[in-house]
């Protein structure tokens, strides 16, 4: 599915249509701080071009994909001092945007997070993702 037929917020990111807080740029995917993050510096992952679910995605690009996926699970240990990260993806059920994402959240112990309950934190101010989208994508390169 080479194109999401309609409007599609993550599309409008990957194009510079709409602003975000960029972590990593790639000929083949981006990834960007959460709008609703879980924890500061939940990174959501998602291919440059428009696949909905996971089944959608050519077998080819699953293992590059994946890789940046597991770079940024690294970043969130040395560049926020996170313990580890949770690392999900939903396919429709629970997606809020119909367009392939990966979560990789900072996890510490007794942050919070039990079950599918999640408490969201926001950022104090646009400059402070700022900082923590920053830090990612220095730890990245």
């Amino acid at each position: 599915m080479a194109d999401s037929g309609g409007t599609c917020v993550f599309c409008e990111i990957v194009k510079g249509e709409r602003p975000a807080h960029i972590v990593l740029d790639t000929p083949d995917a981006m990834a960007f701080l959460d709008a609703r993050p879980l924890f500061k510096g939940h990174t959501l992952l998602v291919p440059r071009t428009h696949h909905e679910t996971l089944t959608d995605v050519p077998p080819g690009e699953l293992g590059p994909f994946f890789a940046h996926a597991q770079r940024l699970a690294a970043a969130m240990e040395s560049a926020l001092d996170a313990a580890g990260s949770f690392v999900a993806m939903n396919n429709r059920i629970s997606q809020s945007v119909p367009h392939l994402h990966v979560h990789v959240v900072p996890r510490n112990r007794k942050d919070g997070l039990r079950g599918f309950f999640w408490p969201r934190h926001k950022y104090d101010s646009d400059a402070e993702a700022a900082d923590y989208a920053s830090r990612l994508a220095t730890a990245l390169t």
